[in-house]
């Protein structure tokens, strides 16, 4: 039988466990240099003269002081040393949290003004880009976050579909509109690869990846956020995951019916700023 001494012994123990975990999820893994996550993908039907690095930057969550200006100026060096033919940014530039303050706009964009690759640097927007944008919301159009990309330079696809190059190869790089805000989603899938006028291999940008299910084989690899790999993982498992499908799409390289998958386990975090066992990253991708 456990003594009250034994008891009030296992039960502090107990305590200062979950006081220190919690410390950490707060205090450490969310602040940590990212972690760069590569996964090497043969599509099926891919040129074998064609080899792409793709860098993608998804979830900053633009906030102090959880994820200042300053560390997105750090992120985006770190990018630029990844050697990446195209940097994809992939959504949820804006805060989503109930902490903390929102980044003015134009300092995040100062961050990320020196990111650079040869093929250049496409951007998608997140559900947070609309949620975190009350003008955007009442408007229906891109707000803020289209603004500081315009001024960077950066094209933002939304529904959109455009043909690249890389040492006389095709490729098309494609964009969905956020499926979640406003309202019901503006992501037009059908209509997106309807832009598309050859065979060339196809890259989808996706914020939410809930979408997998319904892209075609004709689209060799979907790129996506959103999940953050559930924020917190216990022994390898994400109790919540914004996701209809649960964990089924939380993160990593996923191959269903030979389509692939690719969800970043993000940067930043939203609601609440906590990251337990799902350390922040820069994804890389290479293709080839």
């Amino acid at each position: 039988m456990l003594s009250r001494r034994g008891f009030l012994r296992t039960a502090g123990a107990l305590v200062l466990a979950a006081l220190s975990t919690a410390a950490y999820g707060i205090g450490i893994e969310p602040r940590r240099r990212p972690r760069v996550v590569t996964h090497r993908i043969v599509p099926p039907g891919w040129p074998r003269a064609l080899r792409l690095r793709l860098v993608l930057i998804s979830d900053l969550h633009a906030c102090d002081p959880y994820m200042p200006a300053s560390r997105i100026a750090e992120i985006a060096d770190q990018a630029n040393r990844l050697g990446g033919d195209m940097i994809l940014l992939l959504g949820d530039f804006l805060s989503g949290m109930m902490l903390g303050t929102q980044v003015p706009p134009d300092a995040w964009g100062a961050a990320l003004r020196p990111l650079q690759a040869p093929l250049g640097v496409h951007a998608i927007l997140g559900n947070h880009d609309w949620l975190d944008d009350r003008q955007a919301m009442e408007s229906g159009r891109p707000g803020v976050v289209k603004d500081v990309l315009d001024s960077l330079g950066v094209p933002l696809y939304e529904n959109r579909a455009v043909r690249l190059e890389k040492d006389g190869q095709a490729f098309w790089l494609a964009g969905l509109a956020d499926q979640l805000l406003p309202a019901r989603g503006l992501d037009d899938l059908a209509g997106t690869l309807a832009r598309i006028t050859d065979d060339a291999p196809v890259i989808l940008m996706a914020h939410e990846p809930d979408v997998f299910p319904t892209v075609p084989a004709r689209v060799a690899v979907t790129l996506s956020g959103h999940t953050h790999g559930g924020q917190i993982r216990l022994f390898g498992f994400a109790p919540v995951v914004p996701s209809r499908f649960g964990s089924r799409y939380a993160y990593g390289h996923i191959v269903e019916n030979g389509r692939h998958l690719v969800v970043s386990g993000g940067l930043g975090t939203s609601v609440i700023p906590v990251r337990l066992g799902s350390p922040p990253e820069i994804t890389v991708v290479e293709l080839g």
